[in-house]
């Protein structure tokens, strides 16, 4: 069954405080914009972006069943070892999938991927972490650098913001996720790459 963007908005907002779900306009917007600024599809940017909280006010236990449950359609057992505020983008994604019949690749991806980044990550999953970090309602110490960032590059935006959360986990004394450490890495790579490539031009 198809869902309308009207129906998903009713389904996804009934899901979750309206506080939060202010947050998730907020995403969309911030997605859409960036979307156009960079070159992405912004219908695919708004739909991943109204979906990547869909399962966050699911209880921790319910959405780690739906992981544990599910590991034979591949949904990352590893997540169930780390910080429970993870769990939301898998099940989202799978959620997405299941319930609401996305099937684009690249926006289960852009679910997926929101709070943990990875290597390679797609434009589109560039634009939803990112979207997420600097949607309006968004206020942490930090948040403007980044937003002036975004102006110009996902990639230092995305590591700016990246290094924002390890730092704060760090603070915490908590376990980091390996694969955000990766993808940040990732990024930086690829910013190096992009310097070497404009200075042999130059």
């Amino acid at each position: 069954m198809a869902f309308t963007r009207e129906e998903l908005i009713k389904a996804v907002s009934g899901q979750m405080p309206e506080k939060r779900w202010r947050h998730t306009e907020g995403v969309m917007a911030s997605a859409v914009d960036l979307a156009g600024r960079f070159g992405a599809d912004p219908v695919k940017a708004d739909l991943a972006a109204l979906l990547h909280d869909v399962a966050k006010y699911w209880p921790i236990e319910q959405q780690a069943a739906v992981i544990r449950d599910n590991a034979d359609k591949g949904l990352n057992q590893e997540l169930l070892e780390h910080d429970k505020q993870l769990l939301h983008s898998e099940v989202g994604a799978f959620v997405a999938e299941r319930d609401y019949g996305i099937t684009d690749r690249e926006v289960l991806d852009a679910i997926r991927y929101h709070t943990s980044g990875r290597i390679g990550m797609t434009k589109l999953d560039k634009i939803i972490c990112l979207a997420d970090y600097i949607e309006p309602g968004r206020d942490f110490p930090g948040v403007d650098t980044i937003r002036d960032l975004a102006k110009n590059s996902l990639e230092e935006a995305l590591v700016a913001g990246f290094d924002s959360t390890i730092s704060f986990l760090l603070q915490q004394r908590k376990i980091i996720f390996p694969m955000t450490m990766f993808a940040r890495n990732d990024l930086i790579k690829q910013l190096n790459e992009a310097k070497r490539a404009q200075a042999s031009k130059g």
